[in-house]
Order: C-alpha cells, then structure tokens, then sequence
C-alpha cells in the first residue's frame, strides 16, 4: 500500500492520478494513523515550507515518519515535500524540518530569477534503483525559489539553474526529489514508477 500525505500544502489530485496511472494502490493519510500498514509513503507539497511544517506536526506526522524511516520504509518527498526532510529551511525566516536529512533549504543567489519555473535537465551523479531508465539530459518540471544545500554523498542527481543544485536525492530509505514528477510526463512516471518497484 501506498500512502500520500496530505500535507496541507499539496496538488494531492494531481499524485494521486499519476499513481493510479501507475496501477499503485493508494491511499491518502489525514493524520499519522493514516500510515498504518504503509509499505512506501510519499510526501508532496508545494508552496511554504512553514506551513508544510506546521501541518505536519498538528497532525502527528513528524514522530510518525521517524519511526516509520527508522523502520526502513522508503519515503519520498516531493518538491516542498523534498525540502521538508532537511533539517532546516531559511524560507521566510529560520524552521525546522523532519530533519531525517543532512542539510539546510536555502534561497537561490541574488540576482537569479525566482521561482526557477519550467523544464529543466536532470544531471545523474550516482547511479539508483530510483533513476533507473532516466538519462543525463532527460528533462523535469521544477517550481521552487529555494533549493536543499544537501551532502554530496545524498545527491543522486542535479540541476543547473544559476548554479547546480540537488534534483534528486537519498539517504537510506529517504528518498527526495525537487522536481514534479506528477507533471514531468515521461520523466516524471518512470521515477514514480521505480519508487513504486522498489
């Protein structure tokens, strides 16, 4: 079973449908009881990562994905969902993440136009069972103003946009990836797909 977080701050129709493409069975978790029996959870999210982070903890997330991680069910956040795994962000202020990654959300360089909007090309770094079948060069729908200052042990692949940052990452069974694969087309369903085969 796999399970979608409402974060508050999430375009869940448009996951959802992606999955259901996919033929995954799904379903949508309120609160953290919504994760009982969840083989692969997955965290989308768009827009503040201050309110992602709220919703989260009102509705007992924060400790239940711990668990459910330190367990060795594979996460995967998407976008905001992505950013929320670091520790910290520095998005309109200074928040505190799940922190089950190594790292900081930090804004892109003055002077670079934000949000960075549109397809993009992805950058394999290290080989994954999560970048099976995508190619150096295959393209992605980003929309962020803010990127993960990540390890670069946990960068699978990146992007360049002023300067090259972290599109993909992991760290055990935390998996992240700044781009929409719900709205990358082909590029987009062979991720999910592969998170899916897992």
């Amino acid at each position: 079973m796999i399970v979608v977080i409402d974060s508050g701050v999430a375009n869940l129709r448009s996951v959802a449908n992606a999955l259901r493409h996919l033929g995954a069975e799904m379903r949508i978790a309120q609160d953290a009881d919504g994760l009982d029996g969840a083989h692969k959870i997955i965290l989308p999210g768009v827009g503040a990562f201050e309110a992602g982070m709220k919703r989260l903890r009102e509705c007992g997330f924060v400790g239940a994905l711990a668990k459910y991680v330190e367990q060795g069910i594979p996460l995967l956040g998407i976008c905001l969902g992505m950013q929320m795994l670091f520790e910290r962000s520095e998005e309109m202020g200074d928040f505190e993440g799940l922190g089950l990654l190594p790292g900081k959300v930090v804004r892109f360089p003055q002077g670079q136009k934000v949000p960075h909007m549109g397809w993009n090309q992805l950058i394999p770094h290290t080989a994954s069972p999560l970048l099976r079948g995508i190619a150096a060069g295959d393209y992605a729908y980003f929309v962020h103003s803010y990127y993960a200052h990540a390890q670069p042990e946990d960068v699978l692949a990146g992007c360049e946009y002023g300067i090259t940052f972290p599109a993909v990452v992991a760290r055990g069974s935390v998996y992240g990836a700044q781009f929409h694969p719900e709205k990358s087309q082909g590029t987009g369903l062979q991720l999910l797909r592969n998170f899916l085969q897992m």
